[in-house]
């Protein structure tokens, strides 16, 4: 048997089309975008679970689907980091180590607040989004899709 196994190589990754450069800021502003959708999915559970008042069901009920809908978004975000060469990373610690926005604040608390708590929550996100996207037009169009 040869030491010179070709089966125990690791590939190099390449972006196909996409010059070194354009592909890490790619992976940057991808990763970037990972870390708050899984935040998100986690402040949309958080508030799932601690909404309370008058009308809490509607909202209870409401946040399931938006929940599958992000985790959906985000692994099609992660795989995409993946496929270009980066380490999707979405450990507890990670998301913590590097977003760039506070902690949702509110625990159990009424319908109202949640929902103004929540609207401020996508409208950041929202924004983000934008601006990742006018990044990505320019680096990547099937990533810009993605968002």
């Amino acid at each position: 048997m040869s030491n010179n196994n070709e089966a125990n190589k690791i590939a190099e990754f390449t972006a196909p089309g996409m010059n070194e450069e354009s592909a890490k800021n790619t992976i940057a502003t991808l990763d970037n975008r990972m870390v708050a959708l899984l935040d998100l999915q986690l402040t949309l559970k958080h508030i799932h679970w601690n909404v309370v008042g008058a009308n809490f069901i509607g909202v209870h009920e409401m946040l399931d689907p938006q929940v599958e809908v992000i985790r959906a978004m985000t692994d099609t975000i992660a795989e995409r980091i993946a496929t270009l060469g980066g380490v999707p990373v979405g450990t507890p610690k990670s998301i913590v180590d590097r977003r760039s926005w506070h902690d949702y604040s509110l625990g159990k608390g009424l319908v109202k607040d949640h929902l103004v708590a929540l609207d401020k929550v996508y409208n950041g996100i929202n924004g983000d989004h934008r601006s990742a996207i006018g990044k990505l037009s320019e680096l990547d169009p099937v990533s810009e899709d993605m968002l």
